[in-house]
């Protein structure tokens, strides 16, 4: 894909097509953009199941057409009963399993409160109902098998078939659903019917809350009905960065909004608009360094953050960071997060409201648990808390672990709004700094910055080492020279998963929309 897709009244881009087409229908209803990313939502929580779902998490950046932006955390804290002496017989919080599943999944708060700010902004709301209407339809009739999500359960299989309601929801004949193939989700499609019915608080305050409570303590979960009814999404001031090219946003902690900031922060101060593809991802690279170590010290629970991250961001402190990047010589660094999977999606309307969001179950099918009678496949991201009692992310009851998903946003200097994101762990502040610095700085056209070739600096699935991390299409050359300056560098096919499905949605001054959407996806720009 080398073009981008352009419209003049709305643009919604997200990983898989029929989500795209759910936001784009709501916008055709006259429905906002904050109304279409609740459809899109619930769609892509469907059509990409092993990526997020309503036993997940969400962040919403929110950029209205004029004031200031609004962030929304509805991430969940952990269950009152997830303490040390739940994992005493463990070393490290599992990855899969019920113990894996133990903070409250925050995402259907989030699509409540965005839809309460919604309605702040005076527009006639659309009926839930309509909202929802296509992610019902999706799970009740079938939607195709992704090859994305045949490949995971297929790589997955072994670890998660003799979870909870794995198979039985996601193997229903025993083998690997095959790409194309109909796969149907009726508990789910009736637990959407009852959400458009009770409203969406009963997710945490309803019969649906009751009924998810009393089967978590059937599987040995640690979140109970007074974790859930304790819960609400808030919002949030996102974190600034006053860049030469603009004023862009992200979100703060316990997500690592900060990283993708601080990177573009650092890379400012060098010479980037010039650079050529080896300079381009050694500078990004070693500004990611340094970024990580930042986030390696500072970000967790917000309650429990000492430094003030802002004032970092407006000091000088990001230009002693980038005195100290060399070009032609990598940097020693410590070890990366790791892996994760979730969505990015982006939406724009005619009135200029722009949405940046993600939605995520963190690994590839969370915890593996999918609760009886609900198809809700509960999230495992209480597994980046730490055991010790002394680490930043010791594991405490009512605590937030700590979070990959960031949604970015951008006011241009040149009159250009942007909303943009990735899917990818460790990969998300590093793929937002691809795209950015690609378009924006250098000029390449917007598809084109999407669908580029990328790079990981550190582990993707199944892999150890915290490599550098190629796709397959940079130019031998471009390979060489980083190695030479002391990269270790690997290489990924020519359109790798690994480096995460990213998107972009660009409004021009003129007030005509451009989306752009990742060739590693399902997904599509769709405008009208």
């Amino acid at each position: 894909m080398i073009q981008s897709n352009m419209a003049p009244q709305g643009m919604a881009v997200t990983p898989h097509h029929l989500a795209s087409e759910s936001a784009l229908a709501v916008l055709r209803d006259g429905g906002n953009a904050i109304e279409a990313m609740v459809a899109a939502a619930a769609t892509i929580a469907v059509v990409y199941p092993h990526m997020n779902g309503l036993g997940g998490d969400g962040f919403w950046l929110i950029l209205p057409p004029g004031g200031d932006p609004v962030a929304i955390d509805a991430s969940g804290a952990a269950g009152s009963l997830a303490h040390h002496d739940f994992y005493a017989d463990h070393l490290k919080i599992p990855h899969r399993g019920p113990k894996a599943a133990l903070t409250v999944a925050g995402t259907v708060s989030g699509w409540q409160e965005a839809l309460n700010l919604s309605a702040e902004m005076g527009t006639p709301p659309l009926p839930l109902a309509r909202l929802l209407r296509d992610a019902i339809r999706y799970a009740a009739d079938g939607i195709p098998v992704t090859a994305s999500q045949s490949a995971a359960t297929a790589t997955f299989r072994s670890e998660l078939q003799h979870q909870p309601g794995f198979s039985a929801t996601f193997m229903p004949d025993g083998n690997v659903p095959q790409p194309g193939s109909r796969f149907t989700q009726p508990a789910l499609a009736n637990t959407l019917s009852q959400l458009t019915e009770e409203g969406l608080d009963s997710f945490y305050r309803g019969p649906l809350a009751h009924h998810m409570a009393d089967e978590m303590t059937t599987l040995g979960m640690p979140v109970t009905l007074a974790d859930l009814q304790q819960h609400r999404a808030r919002r949030t001031t996102p974190l600034h960065l006053s860049h030469s090219e603009g004023d862009i946003w992200n979100i703060t902690p316990p997500t690592q909004g900060m990283v993708s900031l601080a990177i573009l922060g650092i890379t400012d101060r060098l010479e980037m608009a010039e650079a050529d593809d080896a300079q381009t991802v050694h500078r990004i690279v070693e500004a990611t360094k340094k970024a990580f170590a930042l986030r390696d010290k500072h970000i967790t629970d917000p309650r429990h953050v000492t430094e003030d991250l802002q004032a970092l961001l407006d000091s000088d402190h990001l230009a002693t960071l980038a005195s100290q990047i060399i070009d032609g010589e990598a940097a020693a660094w410590g070890n990366g997060r790791g892996p994760g999977d979730t969505v990015w999606m982006g939406v724009m309307d005619s009135s200029g409201l722009a949405v940046s969001f993600i939605q995520s179950i963190y690994h590839e099918f969370g915890s593996g648990v999918v609760l009886p009678g609900t198809g809700i496949t509960w999230q495992n991201r209480g597994a980046a808390f730490s055991l010790d009692p002394d680490h930043l992310l010791a594991l405490a009851p009512g605590k937030q672990p700590f979070h990959t998903l960031n949604p970015a946003a951008a006011r241009l200097k040149d009159g250009r709004t942007l909303v943009y994101g990735a899917m990818g762990g460790d990969g998300q502040p590093q793929t937002q700094a691809a795209i950015f610095t690609r378009h924006v700085i250098q000029g390449l056209p917007l598809q084109q910055a999407v669908s580029a070739p990328r790079w990981l600096l550190g582990r993707t699935w199944g892999q150890s080492s915290d490599s550098l991390k190629l796709e397959g299409r940079f130019d031998d050359e471009t390979v060489l020279m980083l190695r030479l300056w002391g990269h270790e560098v690997e290489l990924l096919p020519d359109f790798s998963e690994s480096v995460g499905h990213a998107g972009a949605i660009v409004r021009h001054s003129n007030g005509m929309f451009e989306g752009a959407s990742d060739p590693r996806s399902n997904g599509s720009a769709a405008g009208f």
